[in-house]
């Protein structure tokens, strides 16, 4: 098979999945780079030129495809595939010519969005020991605790509930990445909009 071909496939192949994860995401949902205000700020400013993708060392930073609408050409973050992994001097921020990735010196100033936790999937809400999310989290016992309590009803047991400071979480997305539930899907999210953050909260009685 020809190198080309090859190439072709694997490229293929990027596409679709990032296909997917669109879709998956929903309008609203699409995470972006570091720096990125609001979506409708963000928009309004980036010339879809790439900078920010050929910056990212560790090649996080994806084109949205061309089934995304308005989105289509412009920088997205699948933290499943790879997430964004907060470097010190942020060289997608530095290399946005327009400003549509602005305003960030440290961690703190990132505001990608707010994890999520899926009650229902999490296996350390259902009693099994797992601590991944709060291990890989850049901001641990910052951003993400746990909470060590006895399980209901049980005097011996105990559930090492992961916590997520909403004021805290920057969205890079590290738990998503490294969570080890994957069906029926994985059980911590990102959700990039601040509106919809107590709304996705309330809908699957996540804990706060």
């Amino acid at each position: 098979m020809k190198r080309s071909s090859i190439i072709a496939g694997i490229a293929a192949a990027i596409v679709g999945g990032q296909a997917v994860y669109l879709a998956a995401a929903g309008k609203g949902e699409l995470l972006r780079p570091p720096g990125a205000q609001s979506e409708s700020d963000f928009m309004a400013r980036c010339v879809k030129c790439g900078k920010c993708l050929e910056a990212c060392p560790y090649r996080a930073v994806h084109v949205a495809p061309g089934n995304a609408g308005a989105a289509a050409g412009t920088p997205v973050i699948d933290a499943r595939e790879q997430a964004c992994r907060l470097c010190e001097d942020f060289p997608c921020v530095a290399a946005c010519p327009t400003g549509a990735l602005r305003d960030v010196e440290a961690r703190a100033d990132v505001h990608m969005g707010t994890a999520v936790i899926e009650e229902d999937l999490c296996i350390a809400l259902q009693g099994m020991r797992c601590e991944v999310c709060y291990r890989v989290c850049p901001l641990i016992d910052e951003a993400m605790t746990i909470d060590y309590r006895m399980r209901e009803g049980d005097a011996i047991h105990a559930v090492f509930a992961p916590r997520i400071d909403r004021e805290k979480c920057v969205g890079c997305g590290l738990c998503v990445e490294r969570c080890v539930v994957g069906e029926p899907r994985v059980a911590i999210r990102i959700v990039a909009d601040p509106d919809q953050v107590q709304a996705a909260l309330d809908r699957k009685g996540a804990p706060a």
